[in-house]
Parts: structure tokens; C-alpha cells; sequence
């Protein structure tokens, strides 16, 4: 077989879930939504509301959360009809493969690693910083030694509590679903109260005369603060991941993608309308503005109740991300592109070997990299994906030889059109070093494929 033949060779959707069907089913509705919630509402919430009022939008931040979650539903809405016709492990990576063949496949896998590994990553690098201020609180201090990466001139040498969270989300997910499920469920639980507390307490402290004007910097304000805000949506694809281990999953994964989109916007806008209400917008370009409005009312308590909030969302967020990525690697290890023991499920269905593999990746970027420069290279991967996806609805649609009685994406082919374009528009604005750090990516991930890759598939 030529190499251009291998390259397009599309999946058989019967041998997907012919392999995926060795998963347990254990995940319903609810454990999704909190999957995705967790992935989406993280530290974001407590900073993007003040910091895009203050230089973007103003009062008017609400409104960009809602044309933002607009823009972000449509790729959701492909997602979740491709999670209904197609619920087999790998997202997007299985999707492309299907309907684009072995090398689109590759690609869209290429980056959904570089999305979820570097995510993780760089979130284990902020719950370390929350967790020595809470630390501190108390009186106590890490050693610097321990506090930072690999920068002997700084005199740090490792970022241990990192290391460690990381480590300790990918053995209580190597214990097993239902055990991690429950604690996760707890940790959103604890996020989604502890936000709602702050909404509120501070509608007591909204002075109405802070909304006006409601939007200083006009409609361009509120589209600025949309592409702004737009990037504190990802994460509900991370759901589709969990497609083999879902009970019902044509009703239940369409649920918990669009579910979480719902619920995390409820969440934002009404976090932007009462900052903004409590403080001008103009003096919200802080580091922390919910903790500073509640400081500017004495409400310290509160405020420190927001940092536990903080660490949950950080700790929720990399549950989903490592649960998602190593369900990725177990579905490329599965098809040959990667070594076949990652493709491999152990006695009690799960798989470890990815998983393992996924926290020690994880764990030695967070724990020795400076990540400051490549934490922008979490959206292109994750835009690339959402560009695949939306495309292929429309080859999907015209394949007799998959069923879909679930989930379909309305107004087709107009809105998955729609979706690309959007995608496709916000991938021209990140910064052109994003652009080059992320060819160097791809440019190894082909490398990866024509050396092994290709002549390892097992794709039928």
C-alpha cells in the first residue's frame, strides 16, 4: 500500500467499538456535566470578569460572556453530535480518523495532546501558588527550593507541590471511576457553592450607579471582550472523551457537553454582573478582583473562602484533563500510532498504562518547566481540534454506514459552517510566537508518524 493510501485510510466505526466495549460503563449525565464544569470554571471566573470590564468591555463584560458562549455552542453542538453518532475513546482524534482518515487523525491527536499535557501543567503550576499563599496564611513557608522550576540562578530546583497534585489526581483516577467521580462531583460541588456565595453576598453591596455607562467602550467593547473570554470556555470537549464509559451515551453526552456550556455561562455572567456592580469597572485591572471587592467591604473572610474556591477549580480542572488525556493516548496507542501498551486496559478496565504515562509527562512540565511562553499553545491545539470537528459534520452526515438517533446539530450545514469560520478567525489573532512553537510541535508529530506511526497502524 502506497504512503498516500495509509495516510487517508478512514477507521471502521465497528472496530472502534468493537475495542472500546472492554470499558465499564459507569458515567451518567450528572457525572458529565461535572466533568466539564470542572474543566471550565476554574481560576478564570474569580479574574477574567474584572480584569475584560476594566480594559475591554466595562459593565457590559456579561454581554461578552453571552455572545462569547454563543460563538463557543456551536462547536459544542458538533461535538455533541459527534459524541452522539460515534461514542467511542479519543474525542475528536477518533472523530477525524473516521471521517478524515489515519493522518488528519494523527494531527487532531497531535494537538489535543500538546491542549490537555500543557493545560494540566500549567494549572498544577497556579494551585502550587494559591496553595503557599494559604500556606502563608497560616504562618508557614516552603522552602524556595522547592517552589519553583528547574532555575538554579533563582535557586529552584523543583516545583514539589505540583509534582504532587499531579500525582495524586492520576492515582486516585488509577483507583477507578466511581471512587474519582465521587470526589470530583464533591470538589464541583464545593466550586459551583462557594461562587454562588460570592453572588450572594455581594448583590448586598451593588450600588446601581456602577453600571453606567453600562458600555463605555460600545458594541466593539463587548466583541473585544468576547475573543477575550472566549478561551475561558474550553474544556467541555474533554467530555467526549469519556464516550465508552458512558451509560446511554446518545442521550447522556450531548446532555453534559451542552449542559456545561450552560451552566458555566449562568455562572460567569452572574459573577460579571455583580463585580461590576460592587466596584467601578475601572478599578478592577487587578490581579485578583474578586478578592479585591470583597477586601474594598471587609469581607475577608469571604475572600479567603474564595481561594478554596480557587484550589477547587484548579483541582476539578486537572481531574477532567488527565482523565481526558490519558483516554487520548489510550485511544492512539489502540489504533499503533504510539507504543501498543498504551492502547492496553488492565484487569479492571481501565487504562493505566496511558494514564501513567500521562501523569509522569505532566508532572516532570509542571514540577521543572517555565511555562509562561507556551501556555498560549493550549488554545491553537484546542482550536484546531474544534476547526476538525465542525468541518466534519458535514461528512458525517453523508456516511449510510453510521447511525446517529441521538443528538444533530440544527440549522445544518449553516452552523457547523459558522463554527469553522469563528474557529478559523480566532486561530489568525494568538501571537505569532504561539504560531512558530506550535509548527515545532507539529513538525515533531509528523516526524513521530512517518517514522512510526504509519507503519505501526492497526487501523482497518
Amino acid at each position: 500500500m502506497n504512503i498516500w493510501k495509509k495516510m487517508t485510510r478512514q477507521a471502521s466505526v465497528q472496530q472502534y467499538l468493537k475495542a472500546d466495549v472492554r470499558f465499564e460503563k459507569t458515567l451518567q449525565a450528572r457525572d458529565l456535566m461535572a466533568l466539564g464544569i470542572g474543566a471550565v470554571i476554574g481560576t478564570g471566573i474569580f479574574i477574567l470578569p474584572g480584569t475584560v470590564a476594566a480594559t475591554k468591555s466595562g459593565p457590559s463584560v456579561s454581554l461578552s460572556f453571552l455572545l462569547a458562549a454563543l460563538v463557543c455552542a456551536t462547536a459544542a453542538m458538533c461535538y455533541a453530535e459527534f459524541a452522539s453518532a460515534l461514542p467511542v475513546a479519543g474525542s475528536a482524534y477518533s472523530y477525524g480518523t473516521i471521517i478524515f482518515g489515519q493522518f488528519i487523525g494523527w494531527v487532531i491527536g497531535w494537538a489535543l495532546v500538546l491542549e490537555y499535557m500543557l493545560a494540566v501543567a500549567t494549572v498544577s503550576v497556579g494551585f502550587s501558588a494559591y496553595f503557599n499563599s494559604f500556606l502563608k496564611g497560616f504562618g508557614w513557608h516552603l522552602p524556595a527550593a522547592i517552589s519553583g522550576p528547574l532555575n538554579p540562578g533563582q535557586h529552584t530546583y523543583v516545583n514539589l507541590i505540583a509534582v504532587l497534585v499531579v500525582w495524586l489526581i492520576g492515582w486516585m483516577l488509577s483507583r477507578g471511576l466511581q471512587t474519582s467521580m465521587r470526589i470530583n462531583d464533591l470538589m464541583v460541588i464545593v466550586k459551583v457553592l462557594i461562587i454562588v456565595l460570592f453572588v450572594l453576598v455581594g448583590l448586598f453591596y451593588i450600588r446601581p450607579h456602577n453600571w453606567t455607562p453600562f458600555t463605555p467602550f460600545g458594541s466593539k467593547g463587548i466583541v473585544a471582550g468576547a475573543a477575550t473570554v472566549f478561551f475561558a470556555y474550553l474544556g467541555f470537549d474533554a467530555v467526549s472523551s469519556s464516550a465508552p464509559e458512558v451509560k446511554n451515551p446518545q442521550r447522556n453526552l450531548p446532555i453534559g457537553i451542552i449542559g456545561t456550556l450552560i451552566i458555566a455561562t449562568i455562572l460567569y455572567m452572574a459573577v460579571s454582573i455583580v463585580l461590576t456592580g460592587m466596584v467601578p469597572y475601572t478599578k478592577l485591572n487587578v490581579a485578583d478582583p474578586v478578592a479585591f471587592a470583597l477586601q474594598l467591604f471587609h469581607l475577608n473572610f469571604v475572600s479567603g473562602v474564595i481561594s478554596i474556591g480557587a484550589m477547587a477549580g484548579m483541582f476539578t480542572m486537572m481531574v477532567t484533563m488527565i482523565y481526558s488525556s490519558s483516554r487520548l493516548v489510550y485511544a492512539i496507542g489502540r489504533d499503533g500510532l504510539l507504543p501498543q501498551f498504551l492502547g492496553n486496559l488492565n484487569a479492571q478496565h481501565l487504562p493505566n498504562h496511558s494514564l501513567w504515562i500521562v501523569t509522569l509527562i505532566v508532572s516532570l512540565l509542571g514540577g521543572f518547566i517555565n511555562l509562561d511562553q507556551l501556555a498560549e499553545l493550549v488554545n491553537i491545539g484546542t482550536l484546531i481540534a474544534f476547526s476538525f470537528v465542525s468541518l466534519g459534520i458535514i461528512p458525517l452526515r453523508k456516511r449510510t454506514d453510521i447511525q446517529n438517533d441521538g443528538f444533530k446539530v440544527p440549522f445544518y450545514p449553516i452552523l457547523p459552517i459558522i463554527s469553522l469560520i469563528l474557529c478559523l478567525g480566532l486561530m489568525t489573532q494568538l501571537q505569532s510566537l504561539t504560531w512558530i512553537a506550535s509548527l515545532i510541535w507539529f513538525a515533531i508529530g509528523v516526524v513521530i508518524y512517518l517514522g512510526y506511526g504509519m507503519n505501526h497502524s492497526k487501523i482497518e
